[in-house]
């Protein structure tokens, strides 16, 4: 009798993880849709860096414009550009800009599918729903198939909006990476320019072509 409800018990946990992956499949396949569906989207996010060897926590405020897979990224100091060929890195104290070729990773996380990187190279796991500042979220952990140089990442997806409120990626170090969604805003209206880096804008500028 012991062994038929060891047996029972094990073949119940199987189902209840296979129902949950399911529904966290579910969930970000959705998200993903809405989110591919957007020609357009600016967000305004505070980004937080906790070390495994400190409680202290770097935080800074960035924008980032994307369109298809051009972005705009301007955090702490720094502006990085991509025209989907091209990367510039333009670091302000320094005045320089560093110009490098996009490198071919499909896995890769990048500011161009921050929403939308998830797939089948991810194992997917639903967690919870939660009431954070009255919303419900949903929390969705997600593996790497492969070995990265993070161990997971968790979603936290507005439930009514079906879109990103928060991601935090987990080194295999202990620490952590956290994107707070401040502002979201899809379909604008964007020039291509707005993806190229300009010198003539940056008069002192010191030019480091990598490529």
């Amino acid at each position: 009798m012991k062994k038929i409800f060891i047996i029972l018990l094990s073949t119940l946990m199987t189902l209840w993880v296979m129902g949950q992956s399911k529904k966290a499949d579910l969930i970000i396949d959705n998200v993903s849709k809405k989110a591919n569906s957007y020609e357009s989207f600016k967000v305004d996010f505070t980004f937080e860096i906790a070390s495994p060897d400190t409680d202290d926590k770097e935080s800074n405020k960035g924008a980032l414009l994307v369109k298809g897979d051009k972005y705009r990224l301007d955090i702490a100091g720094q502006l990085v550009i991509c025209d989907g060929e091209t990367i510039w890195t333009y670091l302000e104290d320094a005045e320089e800009v560093q110009i490098n070729e996009v490198e071919e990773d499909e896995d890769a996380i990048t500011p161009s599918n921050i929403f939308t990187f998830y797939d089948e190279n991810y194992k997917a796991r639903f967690i919870k729903e939660d009431i954070q500042n009255g919303k419900t979220i949903q929390i969705v952990e997600l593996k790497p198939n492969e070995d990265r140089n993070y161990s997971k990442v968790d979603l936290f997806i507005d439930k009514e909006e079906t879109q990103l409120s928060k991601i935090i990626i987990f080194d295999k170090n202990g620490g952590t990476i956290t994107y707070i969604i401040d502002e979201f805003q899809s379909n604008l209206p964007v020039d291509d320019t707005e993806f190229l880096f300009n010198e003539a804008d940056y008069p002192n500028v010191e030019v480091i072509d990598m490529r």
